[in-house]
This record gives C-alpha cells, sequence and structure tokens, in this order.
C-alpha cells in the first residue's frame, strides 16, 4: 500500500512530541518524536555529492528514488496509510522534500523561545546529577548563562532549529508549512486539531485530549534528559515562572518572528484562526 508522507518540524520544547502523541491516536496516522530517518537522509544525500567520485554515475533520478527509498523501507513495517516523521532538520531541506514528495505538508511548532531556553534548563536541573549530552564539558555547561549561549548557537539545539524555521518562513515553499503555537495547542486543542487535518487534507478524528499516551525513556537517559520526551496525559496549559534570570529570559522573549506573517505564504494558526472554544 502506497503511504502518504508529512512532515513535523519547527522549534525543541514547543510541542512537536505532544502533537506526535495526539495524531497517532488516529489509527491512519503513525507520529512519534525525532526519527532516525533524517539524519541517514542527509548522510546519503552528501554521499551522493560530488566528493563521491563516482557521483557521475548517479543520476537525477536514481537520486530521488534512493532518497525516497529510505522513507519507504524505514516505514514499510507501519501499517499506517500517513506517516508524519518528525526532525528538526526538515525546515532546512524544504525545496528538497518538496522535490520529492510535491504534496506533502510540514508541521512547525513554534514557542516563545525563552519558554523553550526555560524548558531546557528546568530539565538540566531536573537531572543534575547527569551531565547532559546537549553541552560539550563544562565550559558550556558551568551556568546557565553558558547553557543558553551553548544552546542558541547556529549549529546547536535551540539555534538550529530557529534558523532553519526562520528560513523555512520565508521560503517559496512556506506555503507548505503549518507553523502551530505551543500556548494555543495546550490552550485550545480541540479548536487547532481540525485546521491541522484540514492542512493536511486528512479527514478530522475525535480525540481524547485527556487520555495521551507517550514517552521514550530509554532515549531521554541516554543523553541525560530524562523527561524530554514526556507528554502528560492531559492536554493543559500550564502556566509556571520562569527559572530563567530577568535579563535571560528578556534576551530571548523578543525572537518570535512567525508572529508577523509579512513577507511570507506560511499557514499559521493563531489566535484568530482558531474558533474560540465552545462554552
Amino acid at each position: 500500500m502506497s503511504k502518504t508522507f508529512h512532515f513535523t518540524s519547527g522549534l525543541p520544547r514547543s510541542g512537536s512530541t505532544l502533537l506526535a502523541a495526539i495524531l497517532r491516536q488516529n489509527p491512519r496516522i503513525h507520529a512519534s518524536m525525532t526519527s532516525p530517518v533524517g539524519s541517514l537522509f542527509s548522510s546519503l544525500h552528501t554521499t551522493m555529492g560530488q566528493a563521491n567520485e563516482f557521483s557521475d554515475f548517479i543520476d537525477e533520478r536514481q537520486r530521488e528514488r534512493m532518497l525516497r527509498g529510505i522513507f519507504d523501507l524505514y516505514y514499510q513495517e507501519h501499517p499506517q496509510e500517513v506517516i508524519v516523521d518528525t526532525n528538526r532538520l526538515w525546515c532546512a531541506r524544504l525545496p528538497l522534500l518538496m522535490r520529492l514528495f510535491p504534496n506533502a505538508k510540514v508541521l512547525c511548532t513554534v514557542r516563545n523561545v525563552a519558554w523553550i531556553m526555560d524548558s531546557v534548563e528546568r530539565l538540566v536541573r531536573k537531572n543534575a546529577l547527569q551531565p547532559s549530552k546537549l553541552f560539550n564539558g563544562p565550559a558550556e555547561s558551568d551556568t546557565v548563562y553558558h547553557r543558553t549561549e551553548a544552546l542558541a548557537g547556529r549549529d546547536r539545539f535551540v539555534g538550529f532549529s530557529y534558523y532553519a524555521l526562520k528560513e523555512a518562513f520565508y521560503s517559496p515553499e512556506a506555503r507548505n508549512i503549518l507553523v502551530i503555537d505551543y500556548d494555543l495547542l495546550t490552550q485550545a486543542p480541540a479548536q487547532v486539531m481540525p485546521l491541522v487535518y484540514q492542512f493536511l487534507g486528512e479527514p478530522a478524528f475525535a480525540h481524547d485530549f485527556e487520555n495521551l499516551d507517550y514517552q521514550e525513556p530509554g532515549f531521554d537517559a541516554r543523553i541525560g534528559l530524562s523527561g524530554l520526551h514526556e507528554v502528560k496525559r492531559k492536554v493543559a496549559f500550564r502556566p509556571r515562572q520562569t527559572v530563567l534570570p530577568p535579563d535571560l529570559f528578556k534576551q530571548y522573549s523578543q525572537l518570535d518572528f512567525w508572529k508577523n506573517t509579512e513577507g511570507s505564504v506560511a499557514n499559521v494558526i493563531n489566535a484568530s484562526t482558531a474558533p474560540a472554544p465552545s462554552k
């Protein structure tokens, strides 16, 4: 059976795992945390480039078949008709993805960057006995200032995702992405999800937002951040005080470019596009 492929990308700690936990309730859809497909895809794409002395023997049609084949082979055993693969890399590969899957859509979860930094910092403190692999030693992890600076690097956990999303948001391919704000998803999932299904071209599904079940404890433990992909059973917005110093919170709180759609053809779910909850 031929499968339909869509993608999840965007910013870390902004609801992509939550979105996957919701979507996977639908028996037509497979969704989960970041898969190995992105790294396999990137490695093969690079290997077939000009640095390979045999690249002249690989034509365009072969390149397309082999790159698409990674998806087909990896998900071959999954019975679901619709696959939503998650990787922060996809925002940086939109032209190539659209070449391979012209009808694919990319769901981009976002969140105020200050709260993303706050979320990571909370996990670091919670797992204080275990050094996190997000940081390259004490020089990057000694203080919250070191940690946020490291995370914000252009090729690091938050920085890479941010710049990849920004590129995608202002690209011609942006019409194929849907930006989903974490706060809105947690406050009004019943209003947001029909818009997600409409964007994907899928029939709506009646989700149970009070009975989610998804976590990846083994993966999280290996990188020293237990709880990184743990989804709470009930979808809910949980306000809290930040653990960041005031200057750091202010520094990262003004980076949400997706709130201004001028110059972008991206689709954005915001308070004006999501119907108000019924009373």
